[in-house]
């Protein structure tokens, strides 16, 4: 079995455990090894899941405005687990594959080997969501027709980017890709950098 495809096997592991009992509130209980690859990778798609049921409940019309604050709070913190997560998953890759020497006309993906990870995390609730609608009985023959249509289309995205992936580390192992490893440098949640938050303290509201 591939990377991508082994991927593919525990996120959906994980958005199965996640709908066992279909709660963002829920503790995550991951069942591999702490540190390991596989064990990122289901921390990965577990805060996917969780942020995934977040963005339902939060366009609920109905929310009273405090809750929906809450949310929008736990929302952003979300992002940035997820962001970091994403970093460390590269950092991983980086020192597994730093002892190999690059060609000399080796290539600068666009994308990292984690962000193209994170990307099929995120597939994958897709197809899961995707699938549900396409069967959901309670919903009309055209809807569930559409979404068939839709989940066919997502099914030859995943399809493409498993491969893609692979051939990714492939490029990175064999030293036709540079192996690359960028932060994000998020501005919003640093209280040094985003212009609201440090004018507050330096006004002595913290």
């Amino acid at each position: 079995m591939g990377f991508s495809d082994r991927a593919w096997t525990i996120f959906n592991q994980s958005i199965a455990d996640y709908h066992l009992t279909d709660d963002v509130d829920c503790a995550a209980v991951n069942p591999f090894e702490n540190g390991s690859l596989e064990w990122l990778l289901y921390a990965k798609n577990w805060i996917d899941t969780v942020q995934w049921h977040l963005e339902d409940i939060i366009r609920d019309e109905n929310i009273e405005p405090i809750q929906a604050l809450a949310l929008k709070r736990r929302i952003d913190s979300s992002n940035q687990q997820r962001t970091d997560l994403v970093e460390y998953i590269d950092s991983w890759f980086y020192r597994k594959y730093q002892n190999v020497n690059a060609a000399d006309d080796a290539k600068i993906n666009t994308e990292t080997p984690a962000w193209a990870v994170d990307r099929l995390s995120i597939l994958a609730l897709k197809v899961f969501h995707m699938s549900l609608e396409a069967n959901r009985d309670t919903a009309s023959e055209e809807h569930r027709n559409k979404c068939s249509d839709k989940l066919s289309v997502l099914l030859e995205q995943k399809k493409d980017l498993t491969e893609a992936i692979d051939r990714l580390l492939f490029d990175i192992e064999n030293g036709q890709v540079k192996m690359r490893v960028y932060k994000q440098m998020k501005m919003y949640n640093d209280e040094s950098l985003n212009p609201v938050l440090y004018q507050r303290i330096k006004n002595g509201e913290a």
